[in-house]
């Protein structure tokens, strides 16, 4: 479950520099929860390569976070913003994401 929830951040940060079809892929696996025999079947493709494909994406994900580390950036902000005391420069702080 901790993946999935984990995955699904990257997918919101990094989905923009996925092709249309990963994007379409993911989404029906993770966000409409179909088996890959469910996507296979609705996309013309074989499982495997619906298997194949929801790998390369979570690799990609995983690559992307490892190179730009803008998840990783998101929580260390979190985590700063929660200790400001000042809730007028929290909020104007807040409003940058």
């Amino acid at each position: 479950m901790e993946k999935v929830i984990y995955l699904n951040n990257l997918f919101d940060l990094y989905s923009s520099l996925l092709t249309e079809k990963q994007q379409i892929y993911f989404k029906e696996y993770y966000f409409n929860n179909l088996s890959y025999t469910e996507i296979s079947e609705k996309y013309q493709i074989s499982r495997n390569a619906c298997f194949k494909q929801l790998k390369i994406i979570e690799q990609k994900l995983l690559d992307f976070e490892e190179k730009l580390k803008l998840d990783y950036k998101k929580q260390k902000i979190n985590a700063i913003l929660n200790n400001i005391d000042n809730k007028k420069v929290k909020k104007e702080l807040e409003n940058l994401f």
